[in-house]
């Protein structure tokens, strides 16, 4: 006998037994919202400010994204969803695929309306607070030279590749080194670019066009030199820890690996909206903290101070453990809802399709492959003066730094067999990521 709802809704129940959802609703209801937010902009009656920007950036965001996820090589070697998220958008602007109205009020939103400081502070005090600080403090001693070791090395190489190429050492440096060892996109060539922006009088826009294809091509690299590690290790074995990072002590290594994990799952298992609220607060404020700091000492970015002043909270445990759970909470809310809103906005306000087409040369990418490859030999000969396999540091220390933050750490360890070093590939997205900021902000001042 039928159920009489099931009668009523046919849509909702073949939603259901597809098991195909987007932006965490069924497909049926995203596209009739879609289909209402899409008429509205080419009809010219989208609101202005972010209660007409948001819902049209979820919506090109949650539909790129499926096409990136769903796509062969893109999902597997080219970071899925958000390259297709950044290029689909930044095609749509560049084409005049939207009306010029409803371009730029995205593009304000982005720039004018600082929503990406907002994400920025989010992803980067949550992400911190988020984890063990025994394994903070632990990784610090021992884990974080193998990571200067890599970013070392690979800025070495890549300078001089620029130099041998004729494009310019500090130009390798700054703008294809930097950004590949950077973390990602959100954490890494956006704030990068704004920092140089602003350092040097410039478009972030222009500098973001030559650092996208560079994160994403290292990215991919990244992967592909995961799966030729593993295949190395299987054949020279006394190289590989076959998934053990340490030689010595390794057994702690994996409990306080195992302890990041545990405090992690317990903070999201308690879900609580005013804790969100506080941490919207704490994140925030942080941002307001490196902005004051930077008055007091220019020469160093406010990204860099709020990063600092983070650490430095979590390490002498300044905030109670409730404060941090409320950070970390808010940072995931933001990560998986507004992630997808903030590719978009990178592709329709920072992104020039023209200008990343112009910057893509055989020199250009022999420059990404040099500073890949600078991060595997830095990471894994650091990682042997302090007690890792070569292998396994050349993958965390190095590949993990190379990558595109936490979608690239799974898709490197997943390609390495070795997903069970996921807490140190984390310490290099995140830890390694701000440390790249901190570091671009002081060769700024140096050299530029």
């Amino acid at each position: 006998m039928n159920d009489g709802a099931t009668i009523a809704n046919p849509a909702a129940t073949f939603a259901k037994r597809l098991n195909w959802q987007l932006y965490g609703m069924p497909w049926s209801y995203f596209v009739f919202f879609s289909v209402a937010v899409v008429a509205a902009a080419f009809l010219g009656r989208l609101p202005g400010g972010m209660i007409g920007a948001f819902p049209l950036m979820i919506v090109l965001g949650a539909v790129f994204n499926l096409i990136g996820d769903k796509t062969p090589i893109i999902n597997t070697f080219l970071g899925g969803g958000a390259i297709v998220v950044i290029f689909g958008s930044a095609a749509v602007s560049t084409f005049g695929l939207l009306p010029k109205a409803v371009l730029d009020n995205m593009a304000q939103f982005m720039k004018g309306g600082a929503f990406l400081d907002f994400y920025i502070a989010s992803l980067i005090t949550g992400s911190i607070m988020g984890m063990s600080r025994k394994l903070l403090i632990k990784a610090a001693l021992r884990y974080l030279p193998v990571i200067l070791g890599a970013v070392a090395v690979a800025l070495s190489l890549g300078a001089l590749a620029g130099f041998l190429t004729g494009y310019g050492a500090q130009k390798a440096v700054f703008f294809i080194a930097i950004p590949i060892m950077g973390g990602g996109m959100g954490a890494g060539a956006v704030p990068l670019a704004k920092i140089f922006g602003e350092g040097l009088g410039t478009d972030p826009g222009v500098m973001l066009s030559i650092m996208v294809p560079a994160v994403a091509l290292g990215n991919a690299l990244a992967i592909i030199c995961g799966g030729l590690l593993h295949r190395l290790g299987l054949t020279f074995k006394k190289l590989s820890g076959q998934g053990h990072l340490m030689t010595i002590d390794d057994g702690q290594a994996a409990a306080d690996g195992a302890k990041l994990e545990k405090e992690e799952a317990i903070s999201l298992d308690d879900l609580d909206l005013t804790k969100m609220g506080s941490g919207l607060l704490i994140a925030s404020s942080f941002f307001v903290l490196g902005a004051l700091l930077n008055m007091v000492f220019p020469a160093v970015h406010g990204y860099a101070w709020m990063i600092l002043s983070v650490a430095v909270a979590k390490v002498l445990g300044l905030l109670s453990r409730k404060m941090e759970i409320c950070c970390f909470q808010w940072f995931q809310f933001v990560m998986k809802n507004l992630t997808g809103v903030l590719l978009v906005g990178i592709g329709v306000a920072y992104t020039d399709l023209n200008e990343v087409v112009a910057a893509l040369s055989p020199a250009y990418v022999l420059m990404i492959v040099a500073t890949v490859i600078g991060a595997i030999i830095g990471a894994g000969l650091v990682g042997k003066l302090v007690g890792f396999f070569f292998i396994e540091s050349s993958i965390t220390g190095g590949l993990c730094m190379a990558n595109m933050g936490g979608t690239g750490d799974v898709a490197v360890l997943s390609a390495a067999k070795r997903m069970e070093l996921m807490p140190f590939a984390q310490i290099s997205s995140r830890i390694g990521g701000a440390f790249m900021l901190i570091l671009s902000s002081v060769l700024l001042q140096l050299f530029l």
